[in-house]
């Protein structure tokens, strides 16, 4: 999929908002051999550890972003000093909708808190989430009180797969109210006041997800 002169762009796992740009010029079996990355805030060329662990995207030929978890293994020079990063096979590739961030179903725990003291605040959790949205279970005492265009404050503790937690912290707005399949009250929301080192960890939580969920479709499908 990863073809030699693509360009790559690394984003540290650490919850860190850097990228750093690069090139594919040689590709091996369970590896990719990068020219050494430039950080694109600095401008400077960055030497990476071994052991660092990122998330790297690319384009693929039909136009796509596409996303995989690396780490870098080593440094090798073949003429060119270049960077070894692991790359885990075309199975643990995920496609990034770039008009539109990915939702994906994910109970993630959440509070609620009004901006002009409407309601009480009350914790519920996600049915589904992305970078720019999510939907929520909403009490049943609660649910008269909440309206289409009404203001929100909202709090996420995102459960990263490396067993970190982050929070997250932002405004939102309130799209509409439904019922979901069981007939509890549930919200869609958007996020209006989005801090981009949190978009970039509801990026990463989102594609995590994607990848736990098509590792569940391959155990199915055995």
């Amino acid at each position: 999929m990863i073809k030699i002169g693509d360009s790559i762009r690394l984003e540290p796992s650490d919850g860190s908002a850097r990228q750093y740009r690069s090139k594919a010029l040689a590709i091996a079996d369970g590896a990719v051999h990068i020219s050494y990355p430039i950080d694109e805030q600095s401008g400077k060329t960055v030497y990476l550890l071994n052991g660092m662990q990122f998330k790297a995207t690319f384009v693929g030929q039909d136009g796509g972003l596409y996303m995989f978890d690396t780490e870098v293994r080593g440094k090798i020079r073949d003429p060119l000093p270049m960077v070894v990063l692991a790359y885990p096979g075309e199975e643990y590739v995920v496609r990034i909708q770039r008009r539109r961030y990915v939702r994906v179903k994910a109970n993630v725990d959440a509070a609620v808190h009004p901006s002009d003291g409407e309601f009480t605040p009350f914790v519920t959790m996600t049915v589904d989430i992305s970078a720019g949205g999510a939907a929520l279970l909403v009490p049943p005492a609660h649910a008269p009180l909440l309206r289409p265009g009404m203001a929100i404050e909202l709090w996420l503790a995102l459960a990263m797969r490396s067993g970190e937690y982050h929070y997250v912290q932002t405004k939102a707005s309130i799209v509409r109210m439904a019922d979901d399949e069981r007939g509890m009250a549930k919200m869609s929301v958007e996020f209006t006041d989005l801090a981009p080192q949190d978009r970039v960890r509801l990026i990463r939580y989102s594609f995590e997800r994607q990848l736990e969920e098509r590792k569940w479709e391959n155990e199915q499908n055995k």
